[in-house]
């Protein structure tokens, strides 16, 4: 399917889910707030990775072996993209991507081995960083996205963060 009719599928349901937001049962999830705002940054960041033509395989995606989860994954081209999402509603304490300290790379880096080992041998993986803002309200049509392809690697002294 070519990319731009992809694009077009992809904000035809983006539309859709922010319409369910606004439906007052959607709205109490029960989770306190910053969970809420996370939740919706990964929502909003499958959408993005769609737009920008990857194709997002995994959400959420969990080893049953070690604790954590790979918010998304997705390829692009013939690279498979472990994407970690940070969402914040400010800059001004520290940049969403800042979150992701030597742990939570470490965290990434196990999962990502155990996923792996459903795919055949040889497969390129590379860990992004996508940080989403939203805006004070917390909308995600006035969101703004920062994509960091390929922020660290497999060794620590790979990073680019």
């Amino acid at each position: 399917m070519p990319v731009i009719a992809e694009n077009v599928r992809a904000a035809a349901w983006e539309r859709c889910f922010r319409a369910l937001d606004r439906w007052p049962w959607r709205r109490a999830s029960g989770l306190p707030e910053h969970l809420e705002t996370g939740r919706r940054g990964e929502e909003a960041g499958f959408f993005y990775l769609r737009r920008l033509g990857m194709t997002v395989v995994a959400h959420g995606w969990q080893s049953g072996r070690a604790p954590g989860d790979l918010d998304l994954v997705a390829w692009e081209q013939d690279t498979l993209c472990i994407v970690e999402v940070k969402t914040r509603t400010s800059r001004e304490v520290a940049t969403a991507e800042s979150a992701v300290d030597f742990g939570k790379r470490r965290t990434l880096r196990r999962l990502t081995r155990h996923y792996l080992r459903q795919l055949p041998e040889g497969t390129v993986a590379r860990f992004d960083v996508l940080s989403i803002y939203f805006t004070r309200s917390g909308d995600a049509r006035g969101a703004s996205f920062e994509l960091f392809r390929n922020a660290f690697g497999w060794d620590e002294g790979e990073r680019l963060l």
